[in-house]
């Protein structure tokens, strides 16, 4: 699928922010559009149960790995399999068709990009096996987290909760589900290969990756222990937040991840908001994204302008691209 942007932009002021009349009215039309506007793409939020059977969830899917250095491998649905698969999965939300028809992967306030793995997600990735983030104990959210994997590292890595939010059900549902439990699969795995059967032989419990993945023995989502500790989520931003506040106890996250979330500037007050409530007092928000989105009009020098206007957070630079179109991974942390 060729990659293009869909959006309806509005009339921005010089520093990339929806401008409003000098004399702070709007007049009834405008008012109109933004309460059409809302009505239409306020996505509200949900929490997904994961299935009673979650084998279901991996009939006959074609997975492919990424590994990056030291870090454990991690594994994900094939993305051209998955697309021509389209009218086997369930979608009510349509956005699998619509995304193919329109040959767009960003539908605004319809489908929000999720069904690809972002380039900026592996920029974070190999930040984190450089810098060597713990995540022992650790509480997490990856926002926007389409495939996953940023939570699933954690996941593999020792974190208390992983808190998976994609705009779209469709996607939490078809993709990041699935996804989870290839990996919670893996794991398995790994403790079979270190224990030794009978006559004293490593024991290897995993099929070959061309092997049917039905054959694959069942998980007990309650039981597992690295699906237990999973929470899903889909929907708007303004409505995630508070859904998941109504949480006794709330969460309070060590680590936010989010990738390729600041391309919309209309966005940012809500991701602002979620990153400020959210957060735990000593907790750190990596942030990965391309310098500037065309077609769309966000990117991190508005993204640092709104920030730093807002006067919460300090913003650090952890790894910055050169080549093509700069691609950039920061740190955010409440100010002393």
């Amino acid at each position: 699928m060729s990659f293009c942007f869909n959006f309806d932009l509005q009339t921005e002021s010089a520093n990339g922010f929806q401008t409003e009349p000098k004399d702070g009215k709007e007049d009834a039309v405008s008012q109109h559009r933004v309460e059409k506007k809302q009505a239409v793409f306020v996505k509200e939020a949900k929490e997904h149960p994961l299935p009673s059977d979650p084998q279901l969830l991996l009939t006959d899917v074609v997975c492919e790995t990424v590994t990056i250095g030291a870090l454990p491998p991690l594994h994900f649905l094939n993305e051209t399999v998955f697309e021509k698969t389209v009218s086997e999965r369930e979608d009510e939300e349509k956005i699998l068709t619509r995304s193919a028809e329109q040959r767009s992967d960003l539908i605004s306030g319809v489908y929000e990009g999720g069904l690809k793995v972002w380039e900026c997600t592996y920029d974070l990735l190999e930040v984190m096996e450089r810098d060597g983030e713990t995540f022992g104990g650790k509480t997490v959210l990856d926002l926007g987290c389409g495939a996953g994997l940023l939570g699933i590292l954690s996941l593999k890595r020792g974190a208390k909760r992983v808190d998976f939010q994609d705009y779209n059900s469709t996607v939490i549902e078809q993709l990041t589900m699935p996804n989870v439990i290839l990996n919670c699969h893996d794991d398995d795995d790994d403790d079979d290969e270190d224990s030794e059967d009978e006559s004293g032989a490593k024991g290897r419990g995993s099929p070959s990756k061309t092997e049917p993945e039905t054959k694959r023995k069942a998980l007990d989502p309650s039981q597992h222990p690295l699906l237990s500790k999973c929470h899903f989520f889909s929907g708007d931003w303004e409505t995630f937040l508070p859904l998941v506040l109504e949480k006794d106890p709330s969460p309070q996250y060590n680590i936010i991840f989010t990738s390729e979330t600041i391309y919309n500037t209309d966005y940012y007050p809500a991701l602002h908001m979620i990153l400020q409530k959210l957060l735990a007092s000593e907790g750190v928000i990596y942030l990965a994204t391309k310098s500037h989105y065309f077609g769309v009009g966000g990117g991190l020098h508005l993204f640092k302008v709104f920030v730093e206007e807002k006067g919460v957070f300090s913003v650090d630079h952890l790894w910055d691209g050169e080549e093509g179109l700069q691609r950039h991974v920061v740190v955010l942390r409440f100010k002393k």
